[in-house]
């Protein structure tokens, strides 16, 4: 089996525009979550989001104009824009240059969504409704594998191109279906990620009507998202996209690249249980572990920090302490955990790959991130949640959890690059 290695990485989050800003905003303890702006949510029950920032005055704000060419920016909805700034810087990082042919034949790209362009399809249906002419480039603005298209335009990648939909794992099977491609010999390039941007009224509502968003802390946003604390009760909708460059890693030796990180474990499965609802034991988020520790050949004892799903649903939080315990109880010390989306929201589809990236960043800087609004944690007897400060730690394995509706299951192993193993 062929190794895969990290050679690029790109963000736009609700923490800001490039994977610095991210980084100094995510070790800080900073929260992207704010009253929602991007229209009068007032009268809603959940009036909180994390918004990508978009004011020039704020450092890392997204500034659509330095990533896309002014003609396209009207044609396409925010999460293909954002996947475009992000892939840019993925791929300047992975300082691939131009990929010719025959080259991009071997090249691809899987861009992971989960919702696609819903608030270009409410404004769009608004619009026609009130007996406006629909545009030409609504559907090709809109539609989930648009991502994955502009930027295999974009670059020439003219291998493998699709997306995967699995709701909140939609991104990280992105990642894992691109490193299975690569691991098989099938491509030597692949873009890979995910993009989202569903903070629109008709996506706050229908994630308001499943009681699946935070209600409880509209005066006080930036507490409402507190994955594994008692209060919880809820997530917090983000958007934004994650781009990672993969390769298989003699072809990124044989060109000097900068490897940032290998991924050595993809591991799936299914609740089969319940349309929102997780498997109440937590087999299912247990064996997606469990299979990506054997596809990885390390035992749970090898692993340094998990970047849990961590939601901030009630039953979501508890499920995944059950599984992490599981996995864990035989560890000799607990394992470090905690949630990333206590400061950049839920990003659905997006999440696993924004959570990937900020593994990758965490395994370069010797460092975990804590868990915000951590006051009464869930009850766990392996897991050390990380509260209060950051911990500077020596990290050689990392386990990054993604679920969804339906009962989908990934997670993910990103591991310190060795060339020796």
């Amino acid at each position: 089996m062929k190794r895969v290695v990290v050679t690029g990485i790109g963000l736009v989050t609700p923490l800001g525009c490039g994977t610095d800003i991210n980084w100094k905003n995510l070790i800080s303890g900073v929260s992207g979550a704010k009253k929602i702006s991007k229209f009068d949510a007032s009268n809603y029950k959940c009036q909180v989001a994390c918004e990508v920032p978009i004011d020039n005055n704020i450092e890392g704000s997204f500034v659509p104009e330095e990533w896309i060419d002014k003609k396209e920016i009207k044609k396409l909805d925010e999460f293909i824009k954002y996947s475009l700034a992000a892939g840019e810087e993925a791929f300047r990082q992975s300082k691939l240059m131009s990929i010719k042919d025959p080259d991009s034949f071997r090249s691809g790209c899987i861009i992971g969504s989960g919702m696609g362009g819903l608030p270009g399809i409410e404004e769009t249906s608004l619009s026609f409704n009130n007996g406006k002419k629909i545009s030409p480039f609504f559907i090709t603005g809109r539609i989930i594998n648009m991502s994955a298209g502009y930027l295999s335009i974009k670059y020439n990648l003219k291998g493998p191109n699709y997306s995967t939909v699995s709701a909140c794992a939609s991104s990280a099977h992105a990642i894992g279906e691109s490193f299975r491609l690569i691991q098989h010999g099938q491509a030597d390039i692949m873009m890979t990620g995910g993009a989202e941007a569903t903070i629109s009224p008709i996506g706050i509502e229908g994630f308001t009507a499943c009681k699946a968003l935070s209600t409880k802390y509209n005066a006080n946003p930036q507490k409402a998202s507190r994955p594994f604390d008692d209060e919880r009760d809820g997530f917090v909708m983000g958007e934004g996209s994650a781009i990672l460059i993969l390769e298989e890693m003699n072809h990124a030796l044989n060109r000097n690249a900068e490897i940032l990180c290998e991924i050595k474990g993809y591991g799936m499965s299914s609740d089969a249980y319940h349309y929102t609802l997780p498997e109440p034991t937590g087999d299912g988020a247990f064996r997606a572990m469990k299979n990506a520790l054997d596809d990885a050949m390390l035992d749970a004892n090898q692993i340094e920090y998990v970047n849990a799903h961590g939601t901030s649903t009630p039953s979501g939080d508890k499920v995944e302490v059950l599984a992490i315990d599981q996995i864990f109880k035989n560890n000799k010390s607990k394992v470090n955990v905690s949630s990333t989306k206590s400061q950049i929201g839920h990003l659905l589809g997006a999440a696993g790959g924004v959570e990937a990236v900020y593994s990758i960043l965490c395994l370069i800087n010797k460092k975990a991130p804590y868990n915000l609004n951590l006051e009464c944690e869930i009850e766990s007897h392996n897991i050390n949640f990380l509260k209060e400060k950051p911990l500077d730690i020596e990290i050689n394995n990392i386990l990054s959890n993604s679920f969804g509706f339906g009962g989908t299951n990934v997670s993910l192993i990103l591991s310190k690059y060795d060339e020796r193993k």
